[in-house]
């Protein structure tokens, strides 16, 4: 590569870095400046950080939310990853004709957008409620059950399984492992860095997600976190400085087991098998 073609690639990809840093920048920033410093566009840190953070816990219950959705995310994604994985080994494993139909249709159902699910969920949970009120509307079960299968886990599993290494099952099943056994001490552990993928995948969708808790959660004390930032923003006056902060909090959960799990995302995305 020439020198000219060098400094044109480095340009677009410090240009690439900056649109994509800056968004971030500017919401740590805004969280330390006044509302109407955050409304000019102020790109300097301010010295409001502290009193930000203090009205954002006199105005809303924050501490409850980030619990709610700790334990949506983590619950939703313990689930996801057993089911997911169980199934994805099953498809790859032991395949047939009838299970790569059955595995077409979950495919398909990926072209299924969520909200035309919403309200045959909706009605299913609420019909739920009157038998099993643990598990029906205004419920966190509520919002664990419909994510803890998904087409696209079952197929990142499976596209993973199809690198593994079958000599070691079979040998594992020669030592007179059950499948169960087989599963649990050999796969599971051979595959840590597709688990550790998809459940930073999982986890960040589950943290984030918003649409079906809006719908099926209706008491404050149930909401999670991007409900209680969309309600700070539906105020007559919002105070964009503390809505700043609540995303910054909001934001570190996800961010932090992001940086910690970096790697084995990396190598599970690229389906390295170890």
């Amino acid at each position: 590569m020439s020198k000219f073609n060098r400094v044109i690639s480095y340009g677009i990809l410090i240009m690439a870095t900056i649109i994509s840093i800056f968004p971030f920048l500017w919401m740590i920033v805004s969280a330390t400046n006044k509302s109407v410093d955050v409304t000019k566009g102020r790109l300097l840190p301010g010295s409001h950080l502290i009193e930000n953070f203090q009205n954002l816990l006199d105005s809303v219950n924050l501490v409850p939310a980030l619990v709610n959705s700790a334990k949506v995310s983590i619950s939703t994604t313990i689930l996801a990853l057993l089911i997911g994985s169980l199934a994805g080994y099953g498809f790859e494993i032991h395949r047939s004709k009838a299970k790569d139909v059955v595995f077409n249709i979950l495919l398909l159902s990926m072209m299924i957008p969520f909200a035309a699910l919403m309200v045959p969920l909706f009605r299913m949970f609420g019909s739920i409620s009157q038998n099993a009120p643990f598990m029906g509307i205004d419920t966190l079960t509520a919002v664990v059950l419909p994510s803890i299968t998904t087409a696209f886990l079952i197929f990142f599993f499976r596209q993973n399984t199809k690198m593994f290494p079958k000599d070691i099952l079979e040998a594992g099943r020669i030592d007179g492992l059950s499948e169960l056994g087989v599963f649990f001490k050999i796969y599971v552990p051979t595959m840590k860095t597709t688990y550790a993928a998809a459940a930073i995948i999982t986890f960040m969708a589950s943290w984030n997600n918003y649409l079906w808790p809006l719908v099926v959660l209706q008491s404050p004390e149930n909401q999670t976190i991007p409900l209680l930032i969309s309600n700070l923003g539906s105020s007559y006056t919002p105070d964009y400085g503390v809505i700043m902060t609540a995303i910054v909090i909001a934001t570190l959960p996800a961010a932090i087991i992001f940086f910690l799990m970096q790697k084995h995302f990396v190598a599970g995305m690229m389906g390295s098998v170890k």
